[in-house]
C-alpha cells in the first residue's frame, strides 16, 4: 500500500503539531501590495520643457512679439500642470472602488490651455490668423489624445447616501494627510528599511479605507483609526525622525518599529472585523429574502420552460 513521505525535513512534517487555521498569525501587508506604475511620467515632464524655446524667441522682435511669446509660455507651462494635477487626479479616482468625479476637469482644461499657447505663439511667429487657429486644433487634439478626458462620472455610487460619502472623504482625505506626513518624516532619517517599513504599514492601513468607502456604514467603527491613531502615528514619527536623524540610537528604533507593528496589526484586525460584519450583514440579508420567497410560494430552484 502506498504511504504518504514525511519526516523532520518534509514541508508536511506530520511528527510536528499543525497549527489550527485560525490560530495563524496574520500575514504583514506587502509594503508597495497593490501599488501600480504612476501615469505621470516622462510624457508630462516634458510639456514642462517643449515650450521653453519660446524664451529665445521673445526676444528681437519688438514689444509685440515679446509680450505674446511670454504669455504663450505661461499657458503652456500652466498647461502642463494642469495635466500633471488632473493624472495624479485620476490615479486617485481609479485607485478607489467608490470615488467622485474631479470637481476640475484638468485635463481638459489642460488640452485648451495647450491649444490656446500655441495659438499665441503661432501668432507671434507669423502674423496671420490662419496658422493660429491651425496650431489651437492640432495641439488641443494631439494633448486629448495623449493624455485622455477626465473622469466625468461618479463611480460606485448607486443608491449611496451622497452625505456619508461625503463625510467618508472627508475622513479619508485627512487620513491621507496623516500618512504623507509621516512619508515625508521618515525620509529625513535617509534609512531605506524604515522607509519601506512605514509604507507597509500605510498598505494596511489603506486596506481600512478601502473598506469604509466601500461601505460609509462603517465610518463609525473605524473614525478613531483614521482620526486618533493616525494622528498618533504621525506625531510619533515627526519625534521619530527628529531623534534618530541626530543620534541613530537602536533603541528608539526597536521602540518606534514595535509601535508600527502594533498599529499595523490593530489596523489589520479592524479591517477584518468590518468585513465579517459586513458578510454577516449579507448573509442575514439573504435569509431574510430566502424566507420571503418561500412565504410567497417561490421556489428557490430554477424552473425551465418547455
Amino acid at each position: 500500500m502506498a504511504r504518504r513521505f514525511g519526516g523532520k525535513y518534509s514541508p508536511q512534517d506530520t511528527s510536528r503539531p499543525q497549527s489550527h487555521p485560525k490560530s495563524r498569525p496574520q500575514q504583514p501587508a506587502a509594503p508597495f501590495e497593490g501599488a501600480r506604475r504612476s501615469k505621470v511620467g516622462g510624457r508630462v515632464n516634458l510639456l514642462f520643457f517643449a515650450p521653453l524655446p519660446l524664451i529665445w524667441q521673445a526676444f528681437g522682435a519688438g514689444p509685440v512679439n515679446l509680450a505674446l511669446c511670454l504669455v504663450a509660455l505661461g499657458l503652456l507651462l500652466l498647461a502642463a500642470w494642469m495635466t500633471r494635477e488632473g493624472l495624479l487626479a485620476e490615479e486617485a479616482y481609479e485607485a478607489r472602488s467608490v470615488a467622485r468625479r474631479p470637481a476640475l476637469p484638468r485635463k481638459i482644461l489642460g488640452a485648451f490651455l495647450t491649444g490656446l499657447g500655441l495659438a499665441l505663439a503661432g501668432w507671434a511667429g507669423t502674423g496671420g490668423l490662419a496658422a493660429p487657429v491651425i496650431y489651437a486644433c492640432v495641439g488641443t487634439a494631439l494633448h486629448l489624445m495623449a493624455f485622455g478626458l477626465d473622469p466625468l462620472r461618479d463611480k460606485g455610487m448607486d443608491g449611496v447616501d451622497r452625505f456619508q460619502t461625503d463625510r467618508v472623504a472627508r475622513a479619508v482625505e485627512d487620513a491621507e494627510s496623516h500618512l504623507a506626513a509621516m512619508t515625508d518624516a521618515i525620509k529625513r532619517c535617509g534609512d531605506r528599511s524604515l522607509e519601506t517599513r512605514v509604507a507597509q504599514f500605510q498598505t494596511a492601513a489603506r486596506r481600512l479605507f478601502r473598506v469604509v468607502e466601500e461601505d460609509p456604514r462603517d465610518l463609525t467603527a473605524a473614525r478613531k483609526y483614521l482620526g486618533v491613531y493616525l494622528m498618533g502615528a504621525r506625531d510619533a514619527t515627526l519625534k521619530f525622525a527628529d531623534v534618530y536623524a541626530r543620534t541613530r540610537d537602536p533603541e528608539a528604533r526597536a521602540d518606534y518599529e514595535a509601535l508600527l507593528d502594533d498599529l499595523e496589526q490593530n489596523f489589520a484586525a479592524r479591517t477584518e472585523k468590518l468585513l465579517l460584519d459586513d458578510r454577516s450583514d449579507l448573509t442575514i440579508e439573504i435569509e431574510v429574502l430566502r424566507d420571503r420567497l418561500q412565504r410567497e410560494g417561490v421556489s428557490g430552484a430554477p424552473t425551465h420552460e418547455r
